[in-house]
């Protein structure tokens, strides 16, 4: 591998046995990543989780509207 490409050696080189187990390291490689892909993903997609690490920012926002709120209320009243 070269800066993280594979680099195909020239047709012919390499032997059956060769093949066989780049094919097998192949497979795992791939298997890790979509075994790690799937953990990502179920993090990311799990609102309760990003509930519970946000949950100082959610408040925040929802104060910020609650003040909106508030003053878009006392403006209407007053006029």
């Amino acid at each position: 591998m070269n800066n993280g490409i594979a680099t195909i050696p020239p047709p012919g080189t390499r032997s059956p046995e060769q093949i066989r187990n780049d094919i097998v390291a192949r497979r795992q490689e791939l298997g890790s990543s979509v075994s790690s892909l799937r953990g990502r993903v179920n993090e990311i997609t799990d609102w309760r989780g990003q509930l519970r690490k946000h949950s100082t920012e959610l408040i925040a926002v929802g104060v910020g509207v609650g003040l909106l709120a508030a003053g878009a209320a006392f403006l209407l009243r007053r006029r």
